[in-house]
């Protein structure tokens, strides 16, 4: 078995958090990364709001918290350390009945402590919707962690409807990181066919990438892009944003959303495809 798979392969990687990590990854396997970190995550600027949440879900004031995100938990365990009430919300918390959207989230209830309740059986929106679709919610109160800053407007509406009241939070926002340059460069390299892979860990590295290509009058070449690039996404939500802008996927892992798994995938949807025939 080859023990660098990746070798002669070209790979641009828009992730920002664990961007370290996963170019070691693919470079330990022969790979040649291109860094192009196209969004990073910050506190959300109202940390009073966020906090106010946290007291409510401290006081016991939710009979239900819906996380959808890893980074959302860790985000509100930490302004909750800063407000010195963060023993009182991990109690809190572990009372109340958890509902994960995927894998993140529920890795991060595990760190402390803790475990979910109910899974959506698909990490998406859609996914939360059918498992809450299970359960009785007349009456009861939900505290829902957003998605970033997107308020996720169909499944409150559906809270709502089921007879249940919804608080949400938005514990952080996404910001741009590679200057437009970078990602303009990033476009160019694409069209030209200099890059075989690239993968998305995030539906943000796409509407960066698109917001960019529309403001440059680039979206013909990014259109181009495809014909040339190899398309990895790391789960469903990301390959939802790329195929809703008539991208085709070409690598997704089977059904462990991280890194690892998209790197295995990536080396296995490779291994058919001879260097130079992408």
């Amino acid at each position: 078995m080859n023990a660098k798979p990746l070798t002669g392969r070209t790979i641009a990687i828009p992730e920002t958090r664990e961007l370290d990590l996963f170019a070691h990854m693919l470079e330990t396997r022969g790979a040649i990364t291109v860094r192009c970190p196209l969004v990073t995550i910050l506190d959300a600027p109202d940390q009073e709001s966020v906090i106010a949440w946290l007291r409510q879900l401290a006081a016991g004031h939710f009979d239900d918290v819906i996380l959808l995100t890893g980074e959302g938990l860790r985000r509100l365990l930490g302004t909750a350390e800063q407000a010195g009430i963060e023993e009182t919300v991990i109690a809190a918390l572990g009372k109340a009945r958890k509902i994960t959207r995927g894998p993140k989230p529920a890795r991060a209830l595990r760190d402390i402590g803790l475990r979910h309740d109910l899974a959506a059986e698909q990490p998406t929106t859609a996914g939360v919707i059918v498992a809450l679709a299970k359960l009785d919610l007349n009456g009861r109160k939900l505290g829902v962690q957003l998605y970033g800053s997107e308020p996720n407007l169909p499944l409150i509406d559906f809270i709502r409807h089921s007879g249940a009241t919804a608080f949400p939070v938005a514990p952080y926002v996404y910001a741009s990181q590679a200057d437009d340059r970078k990602v303009i460069a990033l476009i160019e390299q694409l069209a030209a066919g200099e890059i075989d892979v690239i993968a998305f860990t995030s539906a943000q590295q796409v509407t960066r990438l698109y917001g960019v290509a529309a403001a440059n009058r680039l979206e013909d070449d990014l259109a181009k892009a495809w014909s040339h690039a190899i398309v990895a996404a790391v789960g469903p939500i990301v390959a939802e944003t790329l195929q809703s802008r008539g991208v085709r996927i070409d690598i997704i892992p089977d059904n462990s959303f991280f890194m690892k798994p998209l790197v295995n995938a990536i080396v296995a949807g490779l291994g058919a495809v001879a260097v130079g025939d992408s």
